[in-house]
């Protein structure tokens, strides 16, 4: 506590706002909610650059397909963080879209892996590409130090939400 200039005892700046909550983690959630409505919209606009027919959801899938090469179903459903059947259901999906294919697994026989077919690595690669030349326009005054550090922090902030 301390006294104002009336004399009035004033609790001491904390940086906590009334409910105790810190501004700074205030304004991380504020921004967070603000990039993540964006890129929900902009996953959605990128999608139907794929394929017309394409869900949203589906997107982040087929980047990683396409970074990472064939993955078990379970691999992806993991990294996407949704169940067996829910991942079932969009690789059926991109399967009759022709943007996937199931390959024998050459380490076990038993398991299939999840790949790009040509034509869905041809289309997830012009859409990613033109995606990029958005951000370079759009962080174009930004020195290049600054977007380093922004992938930077972006990553470790996804690997803690990732535990």
């Amino acid at each position: 506590m301390h006294e104002d200039e009336k004399g009035s005892e004033q609790p001491a700046a904390t940086g906590l706002t009334p409910n105790g909550a810190d501004q700074e983690f205030l304004a991380l959630e504020r921004e967070l909610t603000v990039l993540l409505r964006r890129a929900r919209a902009s996953q959605g606009e990128m999608a139907r650059e794929v394929h017309p027919d394409l869900e949203s959801a589906a997107y982040g899938l087929l980047v990683r397909l396409d970074e990472c090469g064939g993955r078990r179903a379970t691999e992806l459903a993991a990294y996407i963080g949704v169940g067996k059947a829910t991942m079932s259901r969009q690789l059926r999906a991109l399967e009759e879209l022709g943007l996937v294919a199931r390959e024998p697994d050459p380490a076990d026989g038993r398991a299939w892996l999840i790949a790009l077919t040509e034509e869905g690595r041809r289309r997830v690669g012009r859409v990613r590409k033109a995606r990029r030349g958005r951000y370079v326009r759009q962080l174009a005054h930004w020195p290049r130090q600054e977007v380093a550090e922004l992938a930077r922090l972006l990553n470790q902030l996804n690997g803690v939400m990732e535990k």
